[in-house]
């Protein structure tokens, strides 16, 4: 099982990018069963916003249903997460409150998070899968 951020997101449905074609393989992959993956309601959320800012709600909402149909179970952020993820964004200067939970639950779920975000590198180290890296490619 791996966690997905919500960049993984953003790329594989996005204009153009040197990452759309590794989200795209991943999201392929997860959708024949090859990988299981799973994200939290709130990288949705953060889908959304993203995606409506560029292509409108309507469209957003559409592939955020889509995604959430990929991607159930969602996983919920509990207490306990939201504790230790606070717990991480104290420590971590370069994360963000929203990506300090997500490393909390990576942890708790012990699931690697793929991200093309390389801040969670220092705090995740080799729990997480660069979206462009070499593990994530033999994972596929």
């Amino acid at each position: 099982m791996i966690l997905l951020d919500t960049t993984v997101l953003v790329y594989a449905v996005g204009a153009d990018h040197r990452l759309r074609t590794p989200a795209r393989r991943l999201i392929t992959s997860i959708g024949v069963g090859r990988v299981a993956a799973t994200t939290t309601p709130e990288v949705i959320q953060e889908f959304t916003h993203v995606r409506a800012r560029r292509e409108g709600r309507g469209e957003a909402a559409a592939l955020s249903r889509e995604f959430v149909t990929l991607l159930t179970p969602l996983t919920t952020v509990t207490p306990t997460d939201l504790t230790a993820g606070l717990e991480v964004f104290e420590r971590a200067p370069s994360l963000g409150c929203f990506d300090a939970v997500l490393v909390a639950v990576a942890r708790r779920l012990a699931a690697p998070l793929v991200s093309a975000d390389r801040r969670f590198e220092p705090v995740l180290g080799d729990d997480v899968l660069a979206l462009d890296g070499a593990r994530l490619a033999e994972l596929l």
